[in-house]
C-alpha cells in the first residue's frame, strides 16, 4: 500500500495547484466533479422551510432539538449552509467555503453523476430490502471485488456483504458477526463446558471512535473522555494505548519498528490476560489510523503484530473503514493484512445513508447458523445502493482515489519544506 492518502486533500491540493505546474492533470481532475445546478424553485412541499429567515431557522432548532445534537462553529452561531457544488459549501448569505472537513461528500457536492443515478432511481421505486434488486445485487458484487483474495482460502475472502445505514450500524453488527463466530468455535470444541459460558472481550484502542449504539459507545475510549454518560470501558472491554509516535506513551522511540513493537505488545498483554482468565478474545476493533484521535497513523508492522497476537488467541480482526475508506486514507504497512470483517459508511453513498460490513464465509456462516434472520428496513434500498454505484463509478472513473495519493504525497513534501 501507499503512503498517506486522505481525501481531504482532493480539496486542499487546488492551493497549491496553482502555484505548482507539474499538477496541472491533477487539476483537471477536480474539474471533472463540479456540482449540479438547483432547480429555480422549490417544490411547493419545501417553500415554507426555503422562506424561513435564517434567525427563525436558529429558533426552531433550539426550541424542538436537543441542544446535544451539536452543529459545527456552535460558537459563532453556526454556519447554515443551504447550497454545495463541487469541493464548496454556500451559506444562507450566499458565502462560499472551502470544505476541507465534509467526510460524506466523496465526490463532492451535488456531483452530477451522482445526482442523476439517485434521481433516475427515486423516480422508477425506492422501497424496504426485502426485495430482490439488481442495485444491491450489483453493488454487493463491486464491494467484495475491492478487496484481494485471501491466501488463507475463500472461505477467508471478503465476499459476504450486509448493507446497513451507517457506521455506527456497521460496527455495532460487526460485533454481533464476531460475538457469533467465537461462540460457534466455543461450541465446536469438544470438551466444552457447558455450564460456563466464557466472557467474550473486544481489544480497541485509547481515544478510538466507532459509533453511538450502545455497543459501539461500549468500545469508543473517545466518548469515554466526554460527559458522565459512561466514563469507562466496561470490563468486557479491554483498552491499549493509541500508538502514537508523537504524543503518545512510547513517543521516544527511536523508529517505527520499535515503537511498533512497544505498541503492539500492549495488546499482546491484553489477548494473555483475556485468555488467563478462561475468557475469549472475541475481535480487535481498529482503524488503519486513527481519525476522530486526530488522524494518529501508527508505525509500520503495528497492523499487523497486532493481528497476530489476536488470531492466535481466536479472535478476529475487525477493521473500521468507515471514515477512512475508499481512499480517504491509506496507511504504509510493510505487511498487508487482510481483515475478518471490514466496516464501510460516511463516503459510501456520497451523502446518502448507506453503509456495509463486508466479511468472510466462515464468518458468515457462524452468524447464520444461529438461525436469526437479519432485516435492515432501509438497508440497501434501491436508491442508497444506486447512489452507492455512482460513487465508485465516479471513484474509477476519474481515478479520485490515485489522485488522493499523488496530491497527499505532494502535500507532505510540501510541508517537510
Amino acid at each position: 500500500m501507499g503512503d498517506l492518502a486522505v481525501s481531504m486533500v482532493l480539496f486542499l491540493g487546488t492551493a497549491f495547484i496553482a502555484r505548482r505546474c507539474r499538477l496541472r492533470c491533477h487539476q483537471q481532475r477536480f474539474c471533472c466533479v463540479g456540482g449540479a445546478a438547483a432547480s429555480d424553485q422549490p417544490p411547493d412541499s419545501l417553500k415554507e422551510a426555503f422562506s424561513l429567515a435564517p434567525d427563525k431557522v436558529e429558533t426552531l432548532r433550539s426550541n424542538y432539538m436537543s441542544s446535544s445534537c451539536s452543529i459545527s462553529y456552535r460558537n459563532t452561531g453556526g454556519l447554515q449552509i443551504t447550497g454545495g457544488n463541487g469541493a464548496r459549501l454556500i451559506d444562507v448569505y450566499g458565502n462560499e467555503y472551502l470544505d476541507t472537513r465534509n467526510n460524506v461528500a466523496h465526490c463532492g457536492h451535488g456531483h452530477p453523476e451522482i445526482v442523476e443515478a439517485v434521481t433516475y432511481q427515486m423516480k422508477i421505486l425506492n422501497t424496504n430490502s426485502r426485495y430482490l434488486h439488481s442495485n444491491a445485487s450489483l453493488l454487493s458484487e463491486k464491494l467484495s471485488n475491492l478487496f484481494p483474495v485471501s491466501t488463507r482460502g475463500d472461505n477467508n475472502s471478503l465476499t459476504k456483504v450486509f448493507f446497513v445505514n451507517s457506521g455506527s450500524e456497521a460496527n455495532d453488527l460487526a460485533l454481533r458477526l464476531a460475538r457469533a463466530y467465537n461462540t460457534k468455535q466455543r461450541n465446536d470444541l469438544q470438551n466444552v463446558q457447558k455450564h460456563k459460558r466464557p466472557r467474550q472481550c473486544i481489544i480497541t484502542i485509547d481515544h478510538a471512535y466507532h459509533g453511538h449504539t450502545l455497543a459501539t459507545l461500549d468500545v469508543s475510549p473517545y466518548k469515554h473522555h466526554q460527559g458522565t454518560e459512561i466514563i469507562e470501558c466496561p470490563a468486557y472491554v479491554k483498552k491499549v494505548p493509541y500508538p502514537d509516535m508523537y504524543r503518545g506513551v512510547h513517543s521516544n522511540c527511536k523508529d517505527e519498528t520499535e515503537a511498533s513493537e512497544q505498541y503492539s505488545a500492549y495488546v499482546e498483554d491484553a489477548c494473555k490476560e483475556i485468555t488467563s482468565n478462561g475468557d475469549s478474545v472475541s475481535a480487535m476493533l481498529m482503524e488503519g489510523g486513527m481519525s476522530v484521535a486526530g488522524v494518529i497513523l501508527p508505525p509500520k508492522s503495528y497492523i499487523s503484530q497486532c493481528v497476530r497476537a489476536v488470531r492466535n488467541a481466536g479472535g478476529l480482526y475487525i477493521a473500521d473503514e468507515v471514515q477512512t475508506g475508499f481512499g480517504r486514507l491509506d496507511v504504509d504497512d510493510d505487511t498487508v493484512v487482510l481483515p475478518d470483517i471490514v466496516t464501510v459508511g460516511k463516503p459510501f453513498g456520497n451523502g446518502m445513508p448507506l453503509a456495509a460490513v463486508i466479511t468472510t464465509p466462515k464468518v458468515a456462516s457462524a452468524f447464520e447458523s444461529l438461525g436469526v434472520e437479519y432485516f435492515n428496513t432501509f438497508a440497501g434500498s434501491p436508491v442508497c445502493c444506486a447512489a452507492g454505484l455512482a460513487m465508485l463509478h465516479v471513484l474509477s472513473k476519474y481515478e479520485l482515489q490515485k489522485n488522493a495519493l499523488e496530491v497527499g504525497n505532494l502535500l507532505r513534501e510540501l510541508f517537510s519544506e
